[in-house]
């Protein structure tokens, strides 16, 4: 997007950028001056420094342009700033000329734009000035004067600030972060926490993806089973034994979930303006449906008669404890819209913002392919295909929020079929629906997969904790474009910014949520803010180390791996392995003959995971890597001289996956024993069986089970495949670490 600086910036300012991030207009621009210039994340368009400094003393003065607006972020400015550094600035007052010592924050008369986020930042010996034409923009200055005097922690009466001009504005208008608090219910106290940190990372808009099959988390007053049915969910694995996650001390099942009250709804929303973040709701539709079919089984297709009646005792599929794509659709009945739409209208009470997000995306058709009242409707409606009903669903809908003065936003989906008039497209499947949808003339948010999902992990610790394996690193972040080279410069403003996903089937907890998230959100920050010629790497990891610090003060649990995302480090573990404790240092130096899974190699990576175990219930679980797709694992390099034995760890979680097309490629071994064994094979996995090892009594332990088996004495170093010969992947069987035994 253009930026927009035509009051702020004193001409040439801004030419010159270096790569550090800056344009020192007074200063040299070598590696040794940008070294020394302030630790700004994002980087500003422009930072000149003059001669001279300012220091800020306990009880200076803070004043603001009359105007609420200027005065709530002046306090925020003050309370922040006490909260990090100690140091307690005046009670803020309204004046019409700056003081002759202080901070001021002044709104300049709005030209053209009035909705601008740029701001100017002056700092001399004299006073601090920060300056808008918008209080977004004041909010920014705000945000900027904070980084600069958090630079370094620590309590303190006064802080020193060079002399500087910072002159700043984002590339971007959509700078994004999207949680899904449908897998796994988030408190409203963490999504508050969450969007401090945003707008200190000058993100300004929350997608809040709030229905899915596997939870409604958003309360509808003229619906409450959505909430009282759909916001609960019975854990996979929960009909096993007491202790497992979805069962309690006498195993019978309980079950997990949330919800938002409107009114906590309405405060998050507060809560979120108050720091220039929109909220950007999701209901999911027409696929992703199966919570709310679950409370309302007439909205699915299951139960329709041809002549549009439901069949009384049909039965309702439940809150699904499965992550994957699912068949249940919202069939397309003209009570079903009435539904959606009701619910919506509801949506629109709530979020003041222009977007609603409708999901569009991963709708499998095989129910209205199936259905003989869904085809008979697409007959009524003239509509030839079920990529068309789809297209047809999604007009509809935003014809809905047109009416509502509100814009449709989906997944890149819903360009298949035809794309609706005004919608705008997030493209997730990489960049070619963001593409497409630009060059038919509609706004895009570039979202894609894999670099922006935040679920990948972000190194190859061995202490990681679940999510997809396939890393997304800082610097794979940091070097996202959101503006691909297929788009041409005339339609390049259709791009409004780019979001990363936070997409939480393997989060659980808020702890896992900001491992994620951080640092990687800072790298976010820089690409949807600062221009593209302003962007360098090893000076963000400059600027970032302040920034860490300021996490630790606000007790954000960062992942310190991010910062060294290919290094196998050693690490220490506790395992409870048939009910003994045993502590073993692992490092890939240290111990040879003993690998954690992690430090194996899957067969054929078709869609590994690192998937944590179901039990027990309220302590760490442990984590393992396995191919969903093909369960089986390479020890590489065996060295077998001296070994009598090998003892596998193993475990069983529940195959909660619905893979859709892709199920019948699932790899399921035959069953060797009456319970299934663990086969080990030389050299490769249609190799000599080396031994089998019985899961009997494994199969009785929902926690880890150590397995023994002799080996016949072999020499030299050789690969060894283990798979599970089963007959089936339910439970899907783990291994732990494999240790190869001398006497």
């Amino acid at each position: 997007m253009p930026l927009r600086l035509r009051f702020l910036v004193p001409a040439g300012l801004l030419a010159g950028l270096s790569a550090g991030g800056v344009a020192a207009a007074t200063t040299n621009t070598g590696d040794q001056a940008v070294a020394s210039l302030p630790a700004l994340v994002p980087a500003p368009a422009a930072l000149s420094t003059k001669s001279g400094a300012f220091t800020v003393r306990q009880g200076m003065l803070v004043e603001f342009t009359a105007g609420g607006e200027p005065k709530r972020i002046a306090r925020h400015f003050v309370n922040r700033l006490a909260e990090l550094r100690g140091l307690q600035l005046a009670e803020p007052i309204a004046s019409s000329e700056a003081a002759a010592a202080g901070i001021r924050f002044q709104l300049l008369a709005a030209e053209g734009d009035t909705d601008g986020e740029d701001y100017s930042l002056a700092i001399s010996p004299q006073r601090v000035v920060v300056s808008a034409r918008h209080p977004r923009g004041l909010f920014y200055g705000s945000v900027t004067l904070l980084q600069l005097l958090t630079a370094e922690m620590g309590k303190a009466q006064l802080i020193p600030l060079p002399a500087l001009e910072i002159v700043d504005a984002p590339r971007f208008r959509w700078r994004g972060l999207m949680l899904d608090v449908a897998r796994h219910y988030a408190p409203p106290e963490f999504i508050r926490k969450l969007l401090d940190q945003m707008a200190l990372h000058k993100l300004n808009t929350f997608h809040w993806h709030l229905t899915d099959d596997q939870g409604w988390r958003l309360q509808i007053r003229k619906y409450p089973r959505l909430t009282e049915v759909g916001a609960w969910r019975v854990p996979a694995g929960a009909a096993g034994a007491a202790g497992a996650a979805g069962a309690d001390e006498t195993g019978r099942p309980v079950r997990i979930g949330g919800f938002y009250t409107q009114q906590e709804v309405r405060d998050i929303v507060r809560y979120a303006a108050d720091r220039f973040i929109t909220v950007v709701p999701e209901i999911e539709m027409p696929g992703h449906a199966q919570a709310a079919i679950a409370a309302y089984p007439q909205l699915g297709v299951d139960g329709l008669r041809e002549d549009g009646t439901f069949a009384p005792g049909t039965s309702a599929p439940p809150v699904s404890p499965d992550w994957g794509i699912h068949t249940q659709l919202f069939n397309v009945e003209e009570s079903t819209f009435a539904f959606l739409e009701d619910v919506l209208a509801e949506v629109t009470e709530l979020f003041p913002g222009r977007y609603v997000h409708v999901g569009g995306d991963e709708a499998a058709k095989d129910r209205w392919e199936a259905s003989a009242r869904v085809q008979a409707r697409m007959r009524e409606l003239s509509v030839e295909s079920e990529l068309k009903l789809q297209s047809y669903f999604i007009r509809r809908i935003e014809r809905f929020l047109d009416s509502k003065g509100r814009s449709l936003i989906g997944w890149d989906e819903i360009l298949e079929g035809g794309l609706a008039p005004n919608a705008t497209v997030m493209s997730w499947r990489g960049a070619a629906g963001g593409i497409e949808a630009a060059r038919q003339g509609h706004d895009v948010v570039m979202a894609p997969h894999p670099v922006l999902y935040f679920d990948h992990l972000q190194s190859d610790a061995l202490d990681e904790p679940p999510g997809r394996p396939n890393l997304v690193t800082l610097a794979d972040v940091y070097a996202f474009e959101p503006v691909p080279p297929e788009i041409p410069a005339a339609n390049a403003r259709r791009v409004l910014g780019a979001q990363a996903n936070v997409w939480t089937e393997h989060m659980r907890t808020p702890a896992r949520v900001e491992h994620a998230v951080f640092p990687r959100i800072a790298a976010l920050a820089e690409v949807t803010w600062s221009l593209p010629r302003a962007r360098n790497f090893e000076d963000f990891l400059r600027r970032l180390r302040p920034q860490l610090a300021r996490y630790e003060a606000y007790g954000v649990r960062y992942a310190g791996s991010a910062l060294t995302p290919r290094r196998r480090a050693a690490t220490s573990f506790v395992q409870s392995v048939a009910g003994a404790t045993q502590e073993a240092a692992v490092s890939t130096t240290q111990a040879p003959r003993r690998k954690r899974d992690e430090a194996l190699r899957v067969c054929s990576n078709k869609l590994a995971l690192h998937l944590e175990d179901d039990a027990p219930a309220a302590d760490e679980r442990p984590v393992f890597l396995v191919d969903i797709m093909d369960p089986c694992w390479i020890y590489e390099q065996a060295p077998l001289d001296g070994v009598t034995a090998i003892d596998v760890i193993v475990g069983q979680i529940p195959y909660n996956f619905q893979l859709w097309k892709d199920e019948k490629n699932v790899v399921k071994r035959p069953r060797a024993m009456p319970d299934g064994a663990l086969e080990i094979r030389l050299d490769r996995c249609d190799g000599e069986l080396l031994t089998s090892l019985p899961l009997t009594s494994a199969l009785q332990n929902p926690r880890l089970t150590r397995l023994r088996a002799p080996l016949a004495p072999r020499t030299g170093t050789h690969d060894l495949c283990l798979t599970f010969a089963s007959g089936g992947v339910d439970p899907l069987w783990v291994i732990d670490a494999v240790e190869l035994r001398i006497p």
